[in-house]
C-alpha cells in the first residue's frame, strides 16, 4: 500500500470505526478527474448498502473537513466481497493455506506478479507457492494483494 494511502487510513480508520465497522483497507486510484477513493469496511455480521451508506457520510465529513485530495475524485465504500483485499499482516494470516494473488512494485526474479497458495507470513514476508516454487514477498513490497475465490462444486 502507497504512503498516501497509508495516511487516508490512519486519518478515516476512527470515523470508521465510531460506525462500528472495521477498515480493511483504502485504495486511490488516481486518475485526473475520474479518481476513485474506495474504501473497503467489514463486520462480523457482514456488511450491507445500509452500512456503506452510514460509512460514507462519517468519512465524507472528514474528508471535506481535512480535504487530503486536491483532484476531484468519487469515494466508493465496499464490503470486501468474496476475492477480499489484503492489505496488511493480520489479513495475509487469516489466508494462509488459501489461493492468493500478489502484485509487486520492485520485480522479484523479472516477475511482479504471483497467482499461488499462501504457505506462510514470517515476520514481513509472504511466502507464496507458484508452480511448485517457493517465492518469498516482503509485505512492504506490495501494491496490490487479494484472495482468490475458488468456485467449489
Amino acid at each position: 500500500m502507497a504512503k498516501f494511502e497509508h495516511k487516508l487510513t490512519a486519518m478515516l480508520r476512527p470515523a470508521v470505526e465510531e460506525t462500528g465497522k472495521e477498515l480493511l483497507g483504502v485504495e486511490f486510484i488516481s486518475a485526473g478527474n475520474h479518481s476513485v477513493l474506495r474504501l473497503f469496511i467489514d463486520h462480523e455480521n457482514g456488511i450491507d448498502v445500509d452500512d456503506c451508506a452510514e460509512v460514507s457520510r462519517q468519512v465524507g465529513a472528514i474528508l471535506d473537513v481535512e480535504d487530503p485530495i486536491s483532484s476531484e475524485y468519487s469515494l466508493e465504500v465496499s464490503s470486501p466481497g468474496l476475492d477480499r483485499p489484503l492489505f496488511d499482516k493480520a489479513h495475509f494470516e487469516a489466508v494462509v493455506d488459501e489461493t492468493v494473488e500478489v502484485k509487486i512494485s520492485m520485480p522479484l526474479n523479472g516477475r511482479r506478479k504471483f497467482k499461488g497458495k499462501l504457505v506462510a507470513v514470517d515476520n514481513d514476508s509472504l511466502i507464496v507457492m507458484v508452480d511448485n516454487e517457493e517465492y518469498v514477498l516482503v509485505i512492504s513490497n506490495i501494491d496490490k494483494a487479494h484472495l482468490v475465490f475458488n468456485h467449489r462444486k
